[in-house]
């Protein structure tokens, strides 16, 4: 059997309608890419990032972290959080501060705690239009 005896038998696929199947699809396409480049360069460089450089447990109701804070200058409302944890897991203390750039880039924060921590971390900071801790 030949192409052409398939195409008497069932009909030809229509032209047209394989032209518009393919402008869909890469408009699709397009549409998705323009969408993952706006999404990867709006978070390429959040307001505010930071990071734990160090922690130290000073005593039974104290533990000291050392943070850098890295500040844009058009960051505002600017708020991190600190979190102590004791040796079973639990939360026994927090420390939310706001950093300035006066301040420098390194800042060591004591967070007070319920009872003996055995571990700091640092869930992030936040800044205006940053919802997400970085």
């Amino acid at each position: 059997m030949t192409s052409q005896d398939l195409a008497n038998r069932y009909g030809a696929p229509a032209r047209g309608g394989r032209l518009v199947r393919y402008a869909v699809t890469g408009v699709v396409a397009a549409v998705a890419l323009v969408w993952l480049a706006w999404a990867t360069l709006s978070h390429a460089k959040p307001p505010v990032d930071s990071e734990m450089v160090s922690f130290d447990v000073t005593g039974q109701h104290t533990a000291t972290a050392l943070v850098e804070v890295r500040l844009s200058d058009d960051a505002t409302d600017v708020e991190c959080l600190l979190r102590a944890f004791a040796e079973d897991h639990t939360v026994v203390g927090e420390r939310s501060f706001s950093p300035v750039p006066e301040d420098g880039r390194r800042l060591e924060q004591t967070v007070r705690t319920e009872r003996l921590a055995t571990s700091v971390e640092l869930v992030g900071c936040t800044a205006e239009g940053q919802p997400r801790p970085r």
